[in-house]
């Protein structure tokens, strides 16, 4: 009795609440824009667990003298629907292109749709009257980014309050902190901090790290808006051979530095005037904001969503105030952890000893591996492969790899032996790899599998189009749906995406369903500037997809996504 009494009054009335339909408004959203002065775009966001019919919709003008074409459905998904049989549905989100014959300046359009949810229950026809929103609008329906990540963020710049912006943008800041963008930031502040001796005191340490991640946020929140205001390639200026040669030669002197080849100071007398009240190894402000800039300008240009959503708004509505405090606020979100590193680098190495001289060498070889991570891009294939075969092997051969060990040998001894024996065996796997022809670090062996125990490799072959006229031409003349990707040579996403998501085999089938296209961008010609500007894009990698009537369908892949995310964002253009 008292089991029934609780399901009667508690139990029940929850799972009715949670059962309970949303009301249509929240579950289909309609909105219209101009795709240009003969083509309007109606488009529906449709909640998660809810359906509309294609066969339900109705396209009317509300008043005015226009009239509408045949519409342009996108392929809906087959639906053994049980009130109306197979019927084709749409999810998520769906887009009709309506051709106008007159004026598109001031139409309203009359929508009648019909849906479902996924529990069984069925709405009646719903009716909308949606203005049209001008094409270019900054508007939420005419976002060229659709559903895609960055344009939400943009329009959460648009539409939020001052302090949820920069709130919001320090938790992006704060994810983005554990990317492999940030990761060459934490060897450089460490070693730097390290560097300058014993007499650094944790104020001190935190001080400097405070310096360092002030100058990579001024860098960032500058760099930023003279991107969105000038709409130029910004990675492209920044990720060329000639200045990526450059800083990575600023982090070989800095890790010779950490050899012991030359003592890194300022000159005397610029250093007495910076430092009259400090003590004179205890480290300069100025010289550690200069190296925070440069690292932000070095590992910035890794596009990732937030930093594109944030070049998005600045460039269509140039509030530079609002979009330089959002970057700036990002900027100090990815150094909250280096703040971490240089509050705690005294707490965790507390006394002074010849231990000191083994972490000056590790931070050596870690700028190291920072310079040869950013050149790789750039270089030839085989050249990154034998660098990371040398990191790996001449550290070892320090750690007495090939010694022998003494019969009284310590554990920590023993330990450090046996990490040298495994890094001198994956640099001379390397090395191997590298003779037979390797090009991939992280697996320099597979040459040596056989075609049968591989199986069949698959490849993803694009074809490259040049500029906007040939994208046009080929748009028209496809036969599948279009999936257009973004790359440049020195893009580290782009080389990702080539080498761990389009080589997958399960993404290269789910790929065959589609002409692709690739635009490559490594020049910054101005036809490369034309097609990026088209699609509001700021760099690669960006991906984007068309329907069979040449028309783009939302959501876009914008920066690196592992194979199983990629082919869930494949199943919204199915």
């Amino acid at each position: 009795m008292l089991i029934r009494l609780f399901l009667l009054l508690f139990w029940l009335p929850l799972a009715a609440l949670a059962a309970e339909p949303l009301p249509p408004e929240q579950a289909f959203q309609a909105s219209a824009r101009a795709l240009d002065g003969h083509t309007v775009e109606a488009r529906f966001e449709i909640a998660d667990g809810y359906y509309l019919y294609r066969e339900r919709f109705k396209f009317a003008v509300e008043g005015g003298a226009a009239r509408l074409g045949t519409p342009r459905f996108p392929q809906g998904e087959v639906k053994e629907d049980p009130n109306f049989g197979k019927v084709e549905v749409y999810h998520r989100s769906m887009a009709v292109a309506l051709p106008v014959e007159g004026s598109v300046d001031g139409l309203k359009l009359k929508l009648t749709y019909q849906g479902c949810a996924d529990m069984g229950i069925c709405y009646p026809p719903q009716h909308a009257v949606v203005e049209v929103q001008a094409a270019g609008s900054g508007g939420p329906a005419s976002s060229a980014g659709g559903g895609d990540e960055s344009s939400r963020i943009a329009s959460l710049l648009q539409h939020g309050s001052y302090w949820l912006i920069l709130i919001s943008f320090f938790g992006f800041g704060l994810l983005l902190s554990f990317t492999p963008c940030m990761l060459p930031m934490v060897p450089i502040l460490s070693s730097m901090i390290v560097h300058h001796g014993h007499a650094v005191s944790h104020g001190r340490a935190f001080v400097l790290s405070l310096a360092y991640v002030l100058g990579m946020a001024v860098t960032y929140a500058l760099a930023g808006v003279a991107a969105g205001y000038s709409g130029t390639l910004l990675s492209n200026a920044l990720q060329n051979a000639w200045v990526l040669g450059g800083f990575a030669l600023i982090f070989v002197l800095l890790s010779l530095s950490m050899f012991g080849f030359y003592e890194l100071q300022m000159p005397s007398a610029l250093q007495s005037r910076l430092s009259a009240t400090a003590e004179r190894r205890g480290g300069s402000l100025p010289a550690l904001a200069v190296m925070g800039a440069l690292s932000a300008l070095i590992a910035g240009p890794c596009v990732a969503a937030p930093l594109a959503g944030a070049l998005l708004y600045i460039a269509k509505t140039g509030n530079a105030a609002l979009g330089g405090s959002a970057l700036f606020s990002l900027a100090l979100g990815m150094g909250a952890p280096l703040l971490a590193v240089g509050l705690f680098s005294r707490s965790l190495l507390p006394k002074t000893g010849p231990w000191m001289e083994a972490v000056k060498k590790f931070f050596g070889v870690l700028l190291l591996a920072t310079a040869l991570w950013f050149l790789s891009p750039v270089l030839p294939g085989w050249l990154p492969m034998l660098g990371w075969a040398l990191l790996l092997i001449v550290p070892a051969i320090y750690l007495h790899a090939i010694d022998l060990l003494p019969t009284n040998a310590s554990g920590w001894h023993k330990l450090w032996k046996g990490v040298g024996l495994a890094m001198l065996l994956a640099g001379t796997a390397m090395l191997a790899g590298l003779l037979g022809g390797s090009r991939d670090p992280l697996q320099p062996l597979g040459f040596l599998r056989s075609n049968a125990a591989a199986g069949p490799v698959s490849a993803v072959h694009f074809e490259r189009i040049a500029n906007i006229a040939e994208l046009d031409g080929r748009l028209a003349k496809a036969t599948k749906p279009v999936m257009l990707d973004f790359y440049a040579d020195w893009c580290v996403s782009c080389k990702e995406m080539e080498k761990l998501t389009f080589a997958d085999p399960t993404v290269a089938q789910r790929l065959a369903q589609f002409t692709l296209l690739q635009a490559d961008v490594t020049a910054n010609s101005e036809a490369d500037k034309a097609l990026l500007a088209r699609f509001e894009l700021f760099g690669p990698p960006g991906i984007i997809f068309f329907g069979r009537d040449s028309k783009e369908i939302p959501p876009r892949v914008v920066g690196y996504q592992p194979p199983e995310m990629f082919l869930a964002s494949l199943d919204q253009h199915r």
